[in-house]
């Protein structure tokens, strides 16, 4: 899509119906863009994510930042290029200067990728200095590298010599140091940038949930017994490849015994009737935004048992409850302390965090339970502005079956809006025979 492509905002709302029949209805007659009121101008995005990473610069005192993580180079920037491939060969790479023009280093033969974004003044071939790339010319290469990106800094920089960077082997930090270069840690200042999202990015990330959720849907109208959890997953990648989306994170998936405890991946394993499959979508959808959503399903047409019904009963109340809890200013530990408290058979299994940021992957902040915290997490404060996804899994230690819930929700500043749609199932919650 072009640079300057202009969409209308709030696309997902399409899905904004709790019935799965819904959902399955806009997963065939997709909304037209032009059926809804507003529009995102993408210039005026691109200046917002930039102007909120150029905060962070002179916040951290640096000269500017070298960015490689191609999530990053896209806030920046709003170019992409082979992305996934590009976040494991660091062959492309933005200088972004505190102030100055940016300069994008491209691929091979892609400068033109880029035509059309006022965000890049100027693009340079790509100096490849990973070991794929250059093999054992790799210091000499690290070295060519370092130059000129030094160069750049002493062009825009006043005579700052601190520079931050995603992502810098140690080849090219000592490089770097020959001209006299501090590095210092960018992740840390891409990440505080991305955390507050405007109103085009949530408009964005909407119309993301919409062709996550168009996807759910597809998934759930084709479980049947006889098919694999592979089989399964599969919709959800052409239903997100087919709406524009570019990819998904992760590969979970499991059903049956596989559900618990949770992180299988999902595998040639027949999918059988009575059984609870369950999954995470960690879905990068249409201009990069993530729709992090889970859902658990019940496979066939019989009743749900009445375990699998507490199961999920308990992660819908864990949901809710801790959704109720979620308000702009409650810091991580205040709202660890005050969450839903699990009971003692699910507490082992418990999920890794309460909540996570999610805006072009997961991302900052996250709030541990609090049995971790001192361990493994950290505090901070919630911020009208943020978009979160509110976490849950129950499955007892060594029991059959778990259960996966996850919504994605905005921090308004009165409390949350619930960002994803999609209904839940209403045999699990004891709502129907």
């Amino acid at each position: 899509m072009a640079p300057d492509t202009i969409i209308p905002a709030g696309a997902a709302r399409s899905l904004s119906s709790r019935s799965i029949s819904t959902h399955l209805a806009a997963r065939t007659a997709p909304p037209t863009l032009s059926d809804c009121e507003g529009q995102v101008d993408m210039k005026r995005l691109r200046a917002y994510r930039l102007d909120r990473l150029r905060a962070q610069l002179r916040a951290h005192d640096v000269a500017g930042i070298v960015l490689y993580d191609p999530i990053n180079i896209r806030y920046a920037t709003g170019s992409r290029n082979m992305a996934v491939w590009t976040l494991h060969n660091a062959s492309r790479y933005c200088f972004v200067p505190t102030e100055g023009p940016i300069v994008l280093f491209e691929f091979h033969n892609g400068e033109h990728l880029s035509e059309g974004l006022e965000t890049i003044a100027e693009v340079r071939p790509a100096q490849a200095w990973y070991f794929f790339g250059a093999g054992p010319r790799m210091n000499e290469k690290a070295a060519i590298w370092a130059a000129e990106i030094a160069d750049l800094v002493k062009a825009t920089g006043g005579g700052n010599r601190r520079l931050a960077a995603d992502h810098c082997d140690i080849a090219g930090i000592r490089a770097l140091e020959v001209h006299g270069i501090e590095i210092c840690d960018g992740q840390a200042i891409c990440e505080l940038a991305r955390c507050i999202k405007s109103a085009d990015e949530i408009a964005l990330m909407n119309h993301s949930i919409s062709v996550c959720e168009a996807g759910m849907a597809k998934m759930r109208e084709e479980l049947k017994p006889g098919m694999t959890e592979n089989e399964l997953w599969a919709h959800l990648h052409h239903v997100n490849i087919a709406r524009g989306g570019e990819w998904i994170e992760t590969r979970l998936l499991a059903s049956g015994g596989r559900t618990n405890p949770w992180f299988h991946e999902c595998s040639d394993r027949i999918i059988r009737a009575g059984e609870l499959v369950a999954f995470d979508t960690d879905l990068i959808g249409p201009f990069g935004y993530c729709s992090d959503l889970s859902r658990t399903y019940y496979c066939g047409h019989g009743k749900p048992s009445g375990e699998q019904q507490e199961l999920y009963r308990l992660a819908h109340e864990q949901i809710e409850t801790n959704m109720q809890l979620i308000r702009p200013g409650i810091s991580f530990r205040e709202l660890a302390e005050t969450a839903f408290k699990l009971p003692d058979r699910y507490l082992p299994g418990r999920y890794s965090v309460i909540f996570h940021g999610v805006g072009f992957c997961d991302e900052y902040p996250h709030c541990a339970y609090l049995e971790d915290i001192d361990a493994h997490g950290y505090d901070g404060v919630l911020e009208a502005g943020m978009t979160i996804c509110v976490e849950s899994y129950i499955g007892a230690e060594g029991g059959n079956e778990g259960v996966k819930l996850e919504d994605q929700v905005l921090i308004t500043a009165s409390g949350v809006e619930r960002l994803s749609t999609f209904p839940y199932e209403e045999a699990l919650l004891g709502r129907e025979i």
